[in-house]
């Protein structure tokens, strides 16, 4: 894979930290700002609102920018608006930050997803996804337990601040290892690709069928990984220093995830959903009884990460295979396409934390989720992943 796939794989790192590290905060935050649980939740829905109206957006605005340009302007804007949020007061002003810096991040992710697929052969979309995702599973290892552990010594202000010291190394990245120009550039591409006619794209089932899916896992997965926080401490009873463990057990399971749909979704993907989506669904079965039990709460955490990153990373890239025909928009419609389910996923889950399930309340959600992806996804099998021939992968 071409070297500035690599350094792109750092600013997803510093964004994608940002992204998931309240999933250990909320407690904190909700305490500090003086709002509920499930209202401090929602500053991850808010943050995903912010992406899926902004991929869009800000991937038509920068269509014609010269691609380092446009990457590094997102890159700085994202580093401010984590300073103002560490300075913040009130929930409000934290809520709007969460906004911006989702929309910085979305142009960054449209535009970098967009570029990825003009660095490789047609045929290694799902490659070049699953480094780009590396850097957001590697995240979830290191960045976000960290974050949840500086959160528990200092402050959960703290994470902000080293959010935004993080976008530096990431900055640097983008400057001397992005070239102006790399592979089809993007204002090249925009010349002979009318912004109307990769809007029209939108109107193919087979995409719409793709995003819908991603839609549903990414929002299963998010349901309970917002708040994991509170399973790990109330539900499985054990102390607030186990909530890092748990998350990096996550982490490291989305990174063997995301691997394996890059080595499998470009040539198998029907394997992946065929096989991962059952299995999927069983495992947030499995956790919805089990989580009272430490042990299983820990290897259920690592098994969820793997399957719901390898069976959405895979949809993704459906995303991308199938929004050929939108080479500037097209990593919009996979970044609406993750982030319409992160926004779903966690305000859905919210909504069941006052009610009979508590605590589990969110993994409840998950489940039914991935059953409704999996009724849909199974009898379209071969229109989701066919072969150039029409036979299933």
């Amino acid at each position: 894979m071409p070297l500035p796939l690599y350094l792109l794989a750092v600013a997803v790192f510093a964004m994608g930290t940002s992204e998931f590290m309240l999933a250990g905060l909320v407690p904190d935050i909700a305490t500090s700002l003086d709002v509920s649980v499930g209202a401090a939740g929602l500053l991850t829905s808010a943050f995903a609102v912010g992406m899926i109206v902004g991929a869009p957006l800000m991937a038509a605005l920068a269509r014609r920018w010269p691609v380092r340009a446009s990457l590094l302007g997102f890159v700085l804007v994202f580093a401010v608006v984590h300073v103002v949020g560490a300075l913040a007061t009130s929930f409000l002003i934290l809520l709007v930050t969460r906004v911006i810096a989702a929309l910085a991040n979305a142009g960054f992710l449209a535009v970098a997803l967009s570029t990825a697929a003009t660095l490789v052969a047609p045929d290694q979309k799902g490659r070049a996804l699953a480094v780009l995702l590396s850097g957001t599973t590697v995240a979830t290892i290191a960045g976000v337990p960290g974050g949840a552990l500086l959160g528990t010594l200092l402050s959960w202000r703290s994470t902000f601040w080293v959010i935004a010291l993080l976008c530096l190394p990431a900055a640097l990245g983008v400057v001397r290892g992005v070239p102006a120009r790399v592979g089809r550039t993007l204002p090249g591409i925009a010349a002979i690709s009318s912004l109307r006619n990769e809007i029209a794209q939108l109107a193919m089932p087979g995409l719409l069928l793709v995003m819908l899916l991603g839609a549903l896992v990414n929002a299963a997965t998010f349901a309970t990984f917002t708040f994991l926080a509170p399973i790990v401490t109330d539900t499985a009873g054990l102390g607030e220093l186990w909530v890092p463990v748990v998350l990096v057990l996550f982490g490291t399971g989305s990174f063997v995830g995301v691997t394996l749909a890059g080595r499998l979704s470009d040539k198998r993907p029907a394997l992946v959903i065929a096989v991962g989506s059952p299995l999927l669904l069983l495992g947030w079965i499995a956790l919805g009884v089990l989580a009272t039990q430490p042990a299983a709460l820990l290897l259920l955490a690592f098994t969820q990460g793997m399957l719901s990153f390898a069976l959405g990373a895979t949809l993704i890239a459906r995303v991308l295979y199938e929004a050929a025909g939108a080479p500037t928009m097209g990593g919009s419609y996979a970044t609406a396409a993750l982030n319409i389910g992160a926004a779903g996923g966690p305000t859905v889950a919210a909504a069941t934390l006052g009610a009979h399930a508590g605590d589990l309340g969110p993994v409840r959600v998950s489940g039914l989720l991935v059953a409704v992806a999996l009724l849909i996804a199974l009898p379209l099998l071969r229109v989701i992943a066919p072969r150039p021939g029409g036979a299933v992968r």
